[in-house]
């Protein structure tokens, strides 16, 4: 029996799976973020070891340590040859480090470095041909086609991009509910849920909540799912951002389908992240908006999570 790991390192928590070679997943380990480009390299490494120690720690009846023949690290903001690098050399802190109950038996074949877009396609389809669109905190759309060609669109941050992100859906939120107590813009009941959720006496008092609190991305985009509720609702302030929002996650996975597949192919897209599972129905909007401009487009929620499609590639290389 060979043994492998999967890991999906994310901006806010990295997931750990071990699978054997019947893609049986005996353990799972969850630990925090792993995007090195933010956190720095010592502290993705941490939360990757933490992950592997818990995903081997709750395999049920397996001899320790472990024998892993082949590994794939699904990391955000992996993208260009220097990150390749980087996480080679995280890779061998980890072989180096005696306190994991495990025994590598890894070569560089066995090894996948990857972005964790590509993992969350293999795992949301079940094969690495097709389209992610993930929209989470951040968002990105990644394919690739079945002669390996593949598209990136977005993943810039949530600065420089992240159209269609809960980030990008809560600041417009905010922005429009500020707007209409200016009256700048029509009346919207985002103005009484922002004072709900942050017990304000007035939205005025959202400044200091934003502004003097210092709020990260994270806490931001997790605002996101006030303004679903209020779209659920049918506030259309609300359903303006959030169609919005669609338009832009159209217009990504658009030109990632004309980039690399002909406009009559059939294509599986898999829709991935938090933005794509509130009461609004967003993801019924975007394949009605994808349809009408590629009839033959698939659009699915996913089978499975992004370290399970990082421990179907690592099997690829036994």
């Amino acid at each position: 029996m060979s043994y492998v790991l999967g890991i999906d390192g994310g901006g806010s928590k990295t997931v750990c799976i071990l699978m054997d070679d019947t893609h049986q997943v005996l353990g799972r380990g969850v630990a925090g973020a792993s995007n090195y480009q933010s956190i720095g390299i010592e502290a993705a490494l941490q939360s990757i070891q933490t992950a592997i120690h818990i995903a081997v720690d709750n395999a049920q009846n397996l001899t320790q340590p472990v024998n892993i023949s082949a590994i794939c690290l699904g990391l955000a903001g992996v993208s260009r040859p220097e990150d390749i690098k980087v996480v080679k050399l995280l890779l061998k802190q980890l072989k180096n480090n005696k306190n994991l109950p495990i025994n590598w038996t890894l070569t560089e074949s066995n090894i996948v470095i990857c972005h964790d877009a590509l993992i969350a396609l293999v795992g949301g389809i079940g094969h690495p041909i097709g389209i992610v669109v993930a929209a989470g905190t951040g968002s990105i759309v990644f394919g690739r086609n079945h002669q390996g060609q593949t598209k990136r669109v977005g993943g810039w941050g949530y600065i420089l991009g992240d159209e269609g992100s809960a980030y990008k859906i809560a600041i417009a939120g905010m922005q429009a509910a500020l707007k209409s107590y200016d009256g700048r813009e029509i009346s919207t009941s985002l103005i009484a849920s922002f004072k709900e959720h942050f017990r304000l006496a007035s939205i005025e008092d959202l400044i200091e909540v934003i502004y003097r609190q210092d709020l990260g991305v994270k806490e931001i985009a997790a605002l996101a799912p006030i303004v679903d509720l209020a779209a659920a609702e049918g506030d259309e302030v609300a359903n303006k951002i959030i169609d919005d929002a669609v338009k832009e996650l159209v217009k990504a996975t658009s030109t990632v389908i004309e980039a690399i597949f002909t406009f009559d192919s059939v294509v599986e897209v898999v829709t991935t992240g938090s933005v794509w599972q509130g009461r609004c129905k967003i993801q019924e909007r975007f394949a009605i908006s994808l349809a009408k401009i590629f009839p033959r487009i698939k659009v699915l929620f996913p089978e499975s999570e992004p370290a399970y499609g990082a421990g179907l590639l690592a099997l690829q290389r036994l």
